[in-house]
């Protein structure tokens, strides 16, 4: 990893934008924030390397950093999202009442939008800080199975045959982590759906 960032140090960066001191600076914060998201530890680890190449990558004189701490978050949340899709490989399970379906397509599609608009970038970060707040509040074993189906796309047959529990518990208590988020963020939730 250092060895690819003193390789890209003269990719036009200025010297107040060092990346090897931007990655000594931020890389603990960033592998935190990014272990919140990502179970795998080489996942962690190939999301951290990927959002520091892309700094990497910036000429500082076509495209400038003007506060270098939200750049790293930006790119990491993107990183983690693109992540996320490539781990997705089935749909979220459907539960019994339409509004608890409406909230997670919701946020779903705001968190994993393409569209890189201003005005998505703002909601995607809106919504993500919300999020996480809300989910700091959640018990345990609601947000880890909700962290789990959603954020990271294990089904409940693989939680169930790693851990033991079985499906209808798991599924009992995904149910409340929906119902207690979607409450926590119903006024986001309103805004989302133009309500």
């Amino acid at each position: 990893m250092e060895q690819i960032l003193q390789n890209n140090m003269s990719a036009g960066l200025p010297e107040s934008l060092n990346v090897s001191e931007v990655f000594t600076k931020y890389q603990a914060q960033l592998r935190g924030f990014i272990s919140k998201r990502v179970v795998s530890k080489e996942d962690s680890e190939d999301i951290l390397q990927n959002v520091f190449y892309q700094l990497s990558k910036v000429d500082p004189l076509v495209n400038p950093i003007n506060q270098i701490s939200g750049w790293l978050y930006a790119v990491t949340r993107n990183q983690i999202a693109e992540w996320r899709r490539r781990q997705k490989n089935e749909e979220m399970p459907t539960y019994s009442k339409n509004e608890e379906n409406d909230f997670l397509t919701e946020v779903t599609e705001v968190l994993l939008a393409d569209n890189a608009s201003p005005e998505t970038s703002y909601l995607r970060s809106m919504v993500w800080t919300e999020l996480d707040t809300a989910l700091e509040e959640l018990p345990p074993l609601q947000r880890e199975i909700f962290e789990l189906t959603e954020l990271q796309g294990f089904s409940f047959k693989e939680i169930s045959e790693s851990t033991g529990i079985p499906i209808n518990t798991l599924l009992s208590r995904k149910r409340y982590a929906v119902l207690y988020l979607r409450d926590k963020l119903k006024n986001l939730y309103e805004d989302l759906l133009g309500e």
